[in-house]
C-alpha cells in the first residue's frame, strides 16, 4: 500500500497545471528543503540506529551504508541527462526525456526496494521511510513532468509516462519482500544500504539545489523546511504504531 501510494505522487504534475510559474518555484523551495530535512533524519535518527540495534556498529554495516551511497552515484550518472542544454527543436527532438523515463523507472524501482526492505524490519520502521520517500517524490515527480512536457510530450501523455515508470517501485518490493522472506540476513544489509541511500541523495542532489538560492530570507525558510523535515522525523520516533 504504501509504494502504491508512492505512486501515485506521480501524478502530482497535474495539480501544477493552474500555478503560475513564480509560486511553483515557491512551493519547490520548501519542499525540497523539508526533503533533505526527512531523508536525513530518516536514515540518521530511524534507520542507522536500527541496523545498529540489529547487529551492532560492525565492518559489515559500514560497508552497506557504503554501498548504498555508492549504488545511488551510479545511478545518478546513469541519468546524465540532467546535464544535457542543447534546445528542442522540432528538427531535433530531444533524447533527454526518453533517458528521463529509463533512469526514473531505476530511481523508483529502488525505491520500492528500500520502502520493503524497512517494513521487513518493522511496521513503524517502514511508515517512516515510507513518509520520507514521499516527501523526497513530491518535488521530484513535479519536476519530472516539467522535463516531459518540455521534452515534447502532451500533458496526458506526459502524467500516464511518468505513472507507468512509477510502478516499477511495486516490482522492486515485491522482489524485495521474496529475497527478505528466504534470506533472514537481508534486512541487516538493506537498512544501513537505504541510509546510505538517503544520505546520498540528500547531501548530493537535494542539499546542493538549495544553495542556488543566496536569498537571505528565502535561505532562513529553506534552513526552516530542513529542520522542520528533521523534526517530523524525530516526532515519529517516538510515536507507537
Amino acid at each position: 500500500m504504501s509504494v502504491l501510494i508512492v505512486s501515485l505522487i506521480s501524478l502530482v504534475g497535474v495539480f501544477t497545471l493552474s500555478i503560475r510559474e513564480d509560486q511553483l518555484k515557491r512551493i519547490l523551495l520548501v519542499l525540497v528543503s523539508f526533503a533533505a530535512g526527512a531523508l536525513l533524519g530518516d536514515a540518521f535518527i530511524h534507520l542507522l540506529p536500527e541496523a545498529v540495534k540489529t547487529s551492532g556498529f560492525n565492518l559489515p554495516l559500514s560497508l552497506s551504508l557504503l554501498c548504498g551511497i555508492l549504488s545511488f552515484f551510479i545511478l545518478e550518472k546513469l541519468i546524465f541527462w540532467r546535464h544535457c542544454h542543447i534546445p528542442t527543436s522540432p528538427k531535433h527532438p530531444h533524447p533527454f526525456v526518453w533517458m528521463n523515463l529509463w533512469g526514473d523507472s531505476l530511481h523508483n524501482f529502488m525505491d520500492g526496494t528500500l520502502i520493503a526492505g524497512s517494513f521487513l524490519v518493522s511496521t513503524p520502521l517502514g511508515l517512516t521511510t515510507s513518509l520520507a520517500v514521499i516527501m523526497h517524490e513530491i518535488p521530484q515527480e513535479i519536476g519530472d513532468f516539467g522535463v516531459l512536457v518540455h521534452g515534447g510530450f502532451n500533458r496526458a501523455r506526459a502524467l500516464t509516462l511518468n505513472f507507468v515508470t512509477a510502478l516499477t517501485a511495486v516490482l522492486g518490493a515485491v522482489l524485495t519482500l521474496l529475497i527478505g522472506l528466504k534470506l533472514e540476513a537481508v534486512s541487516g544489509f538493506l537498512i544501513p544500504f537505504t541510509a546510505g541511500g538517503f544520505i546520498y541523495i540528500a547531501a548530493s542532489d537535494l542539499i546542493p539545489e538549495m544553495h542556488k538560492e543566496s536569498h537571505p530570507i528565502k535561505s532562513l525558510i529553506q534552513l526552516i523546511s530542513l529542520g522542520l523535515g528533521i523534526l517530523v522525523m524525530l516526532s515519529l520516533r517516538f510515536v507507537e504504531f
